[in-house]
């Protein structure tokens, strides 16, 4: 497992608690935060502390196996990257729904970028900001009943 071979190359310990952690991440695909895998893991009879997910998350991220999305809400959401394709996110400003999004001429951008700026680049984080279909209309009509007023 990558992660494993990841701790033992920092000369940490694998331990019941990041095992833990780590197969209730890989177990669902959705965007998640430390409250979230908190309550997900006491729900299974895991006696996991916050601070262990706290000290665990980052080495996640270093490895590769997770990154951070977004800090809106005033704490860090990740989500699962290993072994999934490049995506970006287009987010609701409304009600917060993210949907993902592959888009393959962002590689023909990153070449241009790279090409015009002399830059290597590496990756790429991309997310867009809108309004769904659902807030739209929910505005629309908040609108319409305004102006019956």
């Amino acid at each position: 497992m990558v992660f494993k071979e990841f701790i033992r190359s920092r000369g940490l310990r694998q331990t019941q608690e990041r095992d833990s952690i780590v197969v209730e991440i890989f177990r669902n695909r959705e965007h998640f935060d430390v409250d979230g895998l908190f309550l997900r893991l006491l729900a299974q009879g895991k006696k996991i502390s916050k601070a262990s997910i706290y000290r665990t998350l980052p080495l996640l991220v270093d490895c590769g196996l997770i990154r951070e999305v977004n800090y809106e809400d005033g704490h860090w959401h990740y989500e699962q990257i290993y072994g999934r394709p490049h995506h970006c996110h287009l987010r609701c400003s409304g009600c917060g729904a993210v949907i993902e999004f592959e888009e393959p001429l962002m590689a023909t951008v990153e070449q241009k970028l790279a090409e015009m700026y002399g830059y290597s680049i590496t990756k790429h984080v991309l997310e867009v900001h809108g309004c769904c279909p659902r807030c739209q209309a929910q505005a629309s009509r908040q609108e319409q009943e305004e102006q019956h007023v």
